[in-house]
């Protein structure tokens, strides 16, 4: 789908939100599951305890940087009503309110971890080693969010981040009890809650974020839930008389503009272009997509198509596309339907698009 990956491409700030959240997340699962298997004096053999703390501490401070890219880029993009407050004062925003305030709580409880951990030698050890457990709480707020603020929540690869880490982190805390002195009066309930939590977890995903209609549910503002199929865009303006049942053919100019990623994450793609020939017009063509391996999945199409001297212009939808060779049917108020197939150029960065028009009346 060369037109639609062609357009995607240029929306870095959205990709890079992307990006930054799931490796923070990743990072963080690391730094816990890292944490977690040095309390239990697990390390692996010939590796110095010494490095293992490092690590553990290292990998804490990068999570916080990709936090902050984070914040910094989903601010800088605009499309959605969030500011650098959210990124610290949790709740107040209007766009998601609760699952994004999860991801501020989330970072400020790293920002306490990282502070404490600062001052430790004048807190005293009990102090820090309160204030450490932090990051455990963390890590379950940050994934909760990452899935029920994030556009790639209902994607694959997203899910298998979620359940990977929730794997990794449930067998790190298995082992520490396992390994634990405390009595088995403690350790027993300690391993069912273990089990327990990412359970619902999953069972609260497949009942939210997986499900259809979860944006709406989540509090993204009714202005960025517009369903694409609703929208209609402006016709051309015709005067007298309807094509006739014919087949003509004419050359495309015309430009081409992305938009989006909506919060339901889907991109937008607008191509207006001018047909000049036997028959001359205007032609609209709206994709709406889902972004998969470096382009998108066609969710969504508008067409309109306005013959000069014709008194209707044509509406319709896309019914096939394969690289730049596009589809459509469309009919007028009449009941008259005809047929489009496009084949476009691209003008990579300029936006320009020229292209072959052939109509078919059907």
């Amino acid at each position: 789908m060369t037109l639609i990956a062609t357009a995607a491409s240029t929306k870095t700030l959205w990709y890079v939100t992307r990006g930054t959240g799931v490796v923070a997340l990743l990072l963080l699962t690391a730094s816990v599951v890292l944490g977690t298997l040095s309390s239990a004096r697990w390390r692996a053999p010939r590796l110095p305890r010494f490095l293992v703390g490092g690590l553990h501490r290292n990998l804490t401070l990068l999570a916080v940087a990709f936090v902050a890219a984070h914040v910094v880029t989903a601010v800088a993009d605009r499309f959605a009503p969030i500011g650098y407050k959210d990124g610290i004062l949790p709740f107040l925003s209007p766009y998601r309110p609760i699952w994004l305030g999860l991801g501020t709580v989330a970072f400020d409880l790293l920002l306490a971890l990282i502070l404490t951990s600062l001052l430790r030698a004048r807190l005293g050890f009990r102090a820090w080693r309160a204030f450490h457990w932090l990051a455990y709480a963390s890590w379950p707020v940050a994934l909760v969010h990452a899935l029920g603020t994030g556009s790639d929540a209902r994607l694959s690869w997203m899910a298998f981040v979620g359940v990977g880490s929730c794997i990794l982190v449930v067998l790190a805390l298995l082992v520490r009890i396992i390994r634990n002195s405390a009595g088995v009066a403690l350790r027993i309930p300690a391993a069912a809650a273990t089990l327990f939590v990412p359970l619902a977890l999953f069972a609260w995903y497949l009942s939210g974020p997986a499900r259809n209609g979860w944006a709406a549910r989540a509090g993204t503002p009714a202005a960025l839930l517009r369903r694409p199929a609703a929208v209609q865009p402006p016709l051309v303006a015709v005067v007298q008389r309807s094509l006739p049942p014919q087949t003509f053919e004419g050359q495309l100019a015309g430009s081409l503009k992305e938009t989006g990623p909506g919060t339901n994450g889907l991109v937008k793609i607008n191509i207006q272009a001018a047909l000049s020939g036997a028959v001359r017009g205007k032609l609209r063509i709206t994709l709406w997509g889902e972004p998969s391996d470096g382009g998108v999945t066609l969710a969504a199409s508008d067409v309109a198509f306005g013959a000069a001297g014709t008194t209707e212009a044509y509406v319709g939808r896309v019914v096939g596309l394969v690289g730049n060779s596009v589809t459509a049917r469309l009919k007028n108020a009449s009941g008259s339907h005809i047929e489009l197939s496009l084949a476009l150029n691209l003008g990579r960065g300029t936006g320009a698009v020229t292209g072959v028009l052939h109509g078919r009346a059907a």
